[in-house]
């Protein structure tokens, strides 16, 4: 990551908290998360999240969060602050996973550019941001691929992003694209109107991510765009990894419903039938389990030490876990409150679709196949694996 540059931007960004004041962005985070949850009603039924609470979202000090302190922010993507960014996405995912997975993407593109980018690149962005963009990392492809195409000043892209979050206010993604058999990144600047297609996205939940298709055929890329060298995007552990990330916004989601459950069940009376508490007694530990794990996985990623392959192994594991304790957990919680658990605007009802939406991440099977070859492979204790 470069850091011993001087950024002249750090004199210009006017700085929301006390960069090094990690707890005060946490105890803001709370505070934003508990408006973004008594709003989510809402919001899931718009389908959009409210400008009015983008703009929460930026006073709190969350848009500025992962860029170091000489770029106006606390260094949240950095390795040691990764146990706060699990703090902070559980209190997200625990809120609304839409606004989550949104700002799970800025993190990872901040860091992306930060780890790989020249510090031009990220002052550029960080000012950017300041001033209310908000950033993105598009990676899924249709069969055709997004491909760069000609050469020297007449670089552009050809083909589309897919599955794209943030399509239609995400003004400085990331994009990965192709040349030949290799692939490169590259840091856009798209039209607050740049055209995008939201028609496909009729998932079950996460309906206010806008999700959609963002064409990009013609876009003219540079240097002043690439980010870093080829299979950047894709190098270890930093790539497979990072999913810890998402892993630790669903358990925020899962957190929420147990403790919705709990509610449910005080105020009917219903906390001494022993079913009842059977239920409840597996969805605490599901939530302690998966809970250990994504911190135990935050906690290796950020260690410069730890080797890459076991990073990798460990993060694709906590994958598995992370999965399951969830099912575990909508599955009891569901049967436990009956009927009123599907019902909108139930909380425990959104909760539910979005988390069970949110779980189908790509090649789960290769994960959970990888992580167990790399324990086969190893000469490691099991319990020290």
């Amino acid at each position: 990551m470069h850091s011993a540059v001087p950024f002249p931007f750090q004199a210009r960004v006017r700085l929301i908290l006390a960069p090094t004041n990690i707890q005060l962005l946490i105890e803001r985070s709370r505070q934003f998360a508990a408006a973004a949850f008594e709003r989510a009603a809402a919001t899931d039924s718009a389908g959009v999240i409210d400008d009015g609470l983008w703009g929460e979202f930026r006073s709190c000090g969350l848009a500025m969060a992962a860029f170091p302190e000489p770029l106006g922010g606390v260094g949240l993507s950095a390795p040691d602050r990764q146990n706060e960014l699990c703090t902070v996405l559980r209190l997200l995912g625990g809120a609304d996973l839409s606004i989550a997975r949104l700002f799970e993407g800025h993190v990872n593109a901040i860091a992306l550019v930060c780890r790989y980018g020249t510090p031009s690149q990220a002052e550029r962005l960080a000012e950017d941001v300041a001033g209310g963009a908000l950033s993105a990392v598009w990676g899924a492809d249709d069969a055709s691929g997004l491909k760069v195409v000609g050469d020297g000043a007449h670089t552009r892209l050809e083909g589309r992003k897919i599955l794209a979050s943030g399509a239609g206010f995400v003004t400085r993604p990331l994009v990965a694209a192709k040349s030949g058999d290799r692939q490169f990144m590259f840091l856009l600047r798209l039209a607050t109107d740049h055209p995008v297609d939201l028609g496909g996205w009729t998932a079950q939940g996460m309906r206010s991510s806008a999700t959609g298709t963002v064409e990009l055929t013609g876009t003219s890329v540079g240097e002043a765009e690439a980010i870093g060298g080829a299979d950047d995007f894709t190098r270890q552990p930093f790539f497979s990894g990072g999913a810890w990330r998402f892993c630790a916004a669903h358990l925020g989601a899962m957190e929420r419903l147990v403790e919705l459950y709990r509610d449910h069940l005080n105020s009917r009376g219903r906390g001494d039938d022993p079913y009842q508490l059977q239920r409840v007694a597996g969805c605490v530990a599901a939530v302690r389990t998966a809970r250990f794990w994504v911190e135990e996985a935050a906690r290796r990623f950020g260690d410069d030490e730890a080797g890459g392959e076991a990073i990798v192994g460990f993060a694709n594991m906590t994958r598995m876990v992370t999965e399951r304790c969830a099912l575990d957990v909508i599955e009891a919680v569901q049967r436990g409150v009956g009927l009123a658990a599907f019902i909108r605007p139930s909380p425990l009802e959104r909760i539910g679709r979005d988390l069970s939406t949110y779980l189908r991440q790509p090649a789960p099977d290769r994960a959970m196949s990888e992580a167990a070859r790399a324990w086969l492979q190893s000469r490691t204790a099991v319990g020290e694996f």
